[in-house]
């Protein structure tokens, strides 16, 4: 394999991982985000907007990992 292949092979486990996160942080945003609104209904409208907010936080994460991958796959 030349440099070129390891260069590919090492943007995609970049952005492997990172999406793998971002999966796993949304996960636990919604479970506590639902749990939060089975305890307190009321609160309902004020969770979803804090776990929205939330996820476009940790969705930044797979973006740059996206842009860093194009960028070392040179």
């Amino acid at each position: 394999m030349d440099l070129n292949t390891y260069g590919y092979v090492a943007a995609g486990i970049v952005f492997g991982l990172g999406a793998l996160g971002a999966g796993i942080g949304n996960g636990l945003i919604f479970s506590k985000t639902v749990e939060g609104i089975s305890r307190q209904p009321e609160l309902r409208g004020t969770l979803t907007a804090t776990a929205f907010i939330g996820v476009g936080l940790v969705e930044a994460m797979p973006i740059i990992s996206l842009v860093l991958a194009f960028m070392w796959a040179k």
